[in-house]
């Protein structure tokens, strides 16, 4: 019995190398090429995108006095500088549509998205005369795509001049006025959304940390129900859940805030790194297979050879390898179930010759499936796993417990009693010797 136990420890242990070469590969593939990915993902879908609110300015010309001395005597001079000045945002009022669509490469899955805006914002003209305002919106990331772009002041379209990212127009706005600027385009994302409510200095968007806006108000729609908003950033002062996702809104009077309003898409399960963590945790699936059947065997003295171990423990291997590279194929779920049925029909197959159908049907089966399908399904469950797998591995403990609790081990692990010799000649009834 313990030259057998050995033998079994010693397949367990060659088992658990190959699991740990696999889940170590499963993760080189996914993230080796990953970062590559991500790349070309950002390069033809978008990446993230953080938009600012539009800035409204007007140049005046104005005298600067120059002081100089000249051989002792102090001059004047005056010059005439350009500077720039920003107009109040007096309200904002935006409607965002955000519409989760997944894309995967390889082993990873990328939360990429489409997203509607459009805004609608007032300036006011402080000054004591009609200005000629330029109104500037800085596009939320350069690379990206921006169609059915909107440009309109007081609902007349004016002329824009693009840059590398931002559009640009100029309008005539009357002394203490105010204009009505509407922006709106269609674009795609990756991964987070972003609205930051300050601008910061005129031509220098983003630059302020702590912003002040007025009458604000962002109307979000998303077609996804699992919403997350990342740290540091403005919860909703409302939530409405729809059919497909939420309604969400920020309604501000007076608002002092250095945070932004942002939202990060959901992530799918990811086949790479799932594969790879299934796979790490193999070894713990052998081993209560192999001690439950180690358990049965020896309550009911069938006889399985180490041999039989090593094709059981190779079964087990195949499910874990062959979910490695379908993975990145088909479906994660029908993947798992193509593969636990692969293995789970080795094993009953191959014990169904060396023990019998009854046993490899039931008792090895059923161990099968919980052992392996169940406590690697366990890890689909997100935040429960560590749970599943304890409570799964006490139950097992009780019942193992229970059921070998009046065996005699002592008597198991004996070295089996020599039977007595007996002379041939003695069971025929003649002497057991012959002296000539």
């Amino acid at each position: 019995m313990i030259k057998r136990i050995a033998a079994i420890t010693f397949i367990f242990l060659c088992t658990t190398v190959a699991w740990a070469i696999l889940g170590t590969t499963i993760f080189q593939r996914t993230y080796d090429y990953g970062s590559a990915a991500e790349g070309r993902v950002e390069s033809t879908w978008g990446a993230p995108q953080n938009q600012l609110p539009p800035v409204a300015s007007y140049d005046e010309i104005v005298p600067k006095k120059e002081l100089s001395t000249v051989n002792g005597v102090q001059r004047e001079t005056v010059t005439q500088e350009k500077i720039t000045n920003g107009l109040p945002l007096e309200s904002s009022h935006l409607n965002v549509d955000l519409n989760l669509e997944h894309r995967q490469k390889g082993l990873l899955w990328y939360s990429t998205y489409k997203v509607g805006f459009d805004g609608t914002y007032s300036f006011r003209n402080p000054s004591g005369k009609d200005q000629t305002i330029a109104f500037t919106l800085n596009f939320p990331t350069a690379q990206a795509i921006y169609d059915d772009l909107v440009f309109t002041v007081d609902d007349v379209p004016i002329t824009l001049k693009n840059e590398k990212n931002s559009a640009s127009g100029t309008a005539r706005v009357a002394a203490g006025k105010t204009a009505t600027l509407k922006v709106g385009y269609k674009s795609q994302g990756l991964n987070d959304w972003h609205y930051s409510i300050g601008n910061g200095a005129v031509g220098n968007p983003g630059g302020g940390s702590v912003a002040q806006v007025r009458d604000f108000s962002l109307k979000m729609t998303t077609n996804f129900k699992d919403i997350d908003f990342p740290e540091n950033t403005l919860s909703p002062t409302e939530k409405t859940e729809t059919a497909n996702g939420w309604v969400l809104d920020w309604n501000y009077k007076n608002l002092v805030s250095g945070y932004q309003i942002a939202m990060t898409m959901p992530e799918k399960l990811q086949p790479g790194p799932l594969a790879g963590r299934i796979s790490f945790f193999a070894p713990v699936s052998l081993f209560f297979f192999f001690f439950l059947m180690l358990i049965i065997t020896t309550m009911r003295g069938i006889e399985l050879h180490p041999m039989n171990y090593f094709f059981l423990a190779a079964a087990f291997f195949s499910f874990h390898l062959l979910l490695a590279y379908l993975v990145d194929h088909i479906s994660i779920h029908l993947a798992f179930a193509i593969c636990s049925a692969v293995s789970i029909f080795l094993v009953v197959s191959y014990l169904r010759l060396v023990v019998g159908t009854r046993f490899a049907t039931r008792e090895a089966a059923l161990a099968q499936f919980i052992y392996l399908v169940a406590f690697s399904y366990a890890f689909f469950l997100k935040g429960f796993t560590g749970l599943a797998i304890t409570s799964g591995s006490i139950i097992t403990l009780f019942v193992v417990m229970q059921a070998t609790g009046k065996i005699r081990w002592k008597d198991r692990f004996a070295p089996p009693t020599p039977s007595p010799s007996i002379n041939p000649a003695e069971t025929l009834g003649a002497p057991a010797s012959i002296t000539s």
